[in-house]
């Protein structure tokens, strides 16, 4: 009994050990067969690329076709974006930073000076309807127009070194030269670099300081429909800030601002464990160059508005007081509450 025993366990141990030398025989097989058909389509398209040298001598298509193909090969240095010999995405950014940003931002801006300055030639500055009474009412405090300011010169600083640095090789260059122009490059460069934190600090700045004036409110339906009294010609009262001057602070000052900011951060390559990779990289700049033309072409507005397109309108950010012949015509609910005492 016993040896009847130890033969069926010899023979169960022997019929595993001839199915694991059959499976390993049977692998050798099909990868082999794999094998097979891998070389015979390197062979095919050898074939194919020995005939196109025969009858075209100068093709060099498969050579280009594998260097453009996008795909990363092994590199033995620390930058794995170096398997990759031709980024194809690249060109996509070139195209649309020299074409769309470039071209298209550039006639925005134009086509938005031109307007302002067609309406003031035709317009004029906005005059009071009333006459100054020389009675003055306090519109912003020292550290509001110590904000503004801040941001207002910061913005200036970034968007005259940001606009030559996208444009200036189109009319710069060729009066310069490459020497002088590489160097004022280079200071623009670093004015727009260590320039942008303090821009960004200051729209948090100014946004703390008047998110709660620029809430939106029912009367700025009101503004919106007849485009601040334009339309039809009759007077639209408003509180501190009217719905215009709302748009550019939500739209222009708080987006885009922070757009322009924290794609900056990025370029800068000062946002805190980030891979800085090539396609962040030119994702980072279109955004930066869109949001930034975006925000000069509103800014226009804004800084001609207050500057030299309306009568009273630079003093209350210039001294922190405006006339009340001023504060009843632009913003009377605003005039009205400081008068009752409410503010």
């Amino acid at each position: 009994m016993k040896i009847r025993i130890k033969h069926l366990l010899a023979g169960l141990i022997l019929s595993i050990m001839t199915a694991v030398v059959m499976a390993q025989a049977a692998n050798p097989v099909a990868k082999t067969e794999v094998q097979s058909v891998n070389i015979l389509e390197v062979n095919k398209d050898a074939q194919a690329q020995r005939e196109k040298a025969e009858s075209q001598p100068a093709h060099n298509q498969p050579i280009w076709k594998s260097a453009n193909s996008d795909q990363a090969h092994y590199v033995s240095i620390p930058n794995k974006e170096a398997g990759v010999l031709i980024q194809k995405s690249g060109q996509q950014w070139r195209l649309i930073r020299n074409g769309v940003i470039t071209v298209w931002g550039g006639w925005l801006l134009v086509i938005a000076a031109s307007l302002i300055l067609t309406v003031f030639i035709i317009k004029g500055k906005i005059k009071l309807k009333e006459p100054m009474t020389g009675r003055l009412m306090k519109r912003f405090s020292s550290f509001e127009r110590f904000s503004h300011w801040l941001m207002a010169f910061s913005f200036l600083a970034l968007a005259i070194s940001g606009l030559l640095i996208l444009f200036g090789k189109h009319f710069l260059l060729p009066i310069m030269g490459g020497s002088a122009y590489g160097a004022l490059l280079l200071v623009m460069k670093n004015i727009h670099n260590f320039t942008g934190p303090l821009f960004t600090a200051s729209i948090l700045l100014f946004f703390v300081l008047f998110v709660k004036d620029n809430l939106p409110t029912k009367d700025d339906i009101v503004w919106f429909a007849t485009f601040g009294g334009l339309l039809s010609g009759k007077h639209i009262p408003s509180h501190r800030f009217n719905a215009g001057e709302k748009v550019w602070f939500w739209a222009g000052v708080t987006i885009l601002g922070l757009v322009v900011s924290g794609s900056g951060w990025v370029l800068d390559m000062i946002v805190p464990n980030m891979e800085y990779l090539r396609g962040t990289m030119q994702l980072a700049n279109i955004i930066h160059g869109v949001s930034a033309i975006l925000m000069s072409t509103m800014a226009m507005g804004h800084i001609y508005i207050g500057s030299i397109g309306m009568e009273g309108a630079l003093q209350g950010m210039k001294t922190g007081y405006v006339d009340e012949a001023w504060g009843k015509e632009h913003h009377e609910l605003w005039y009205n509450d400081v008068k009752s005492g409410k503010l």
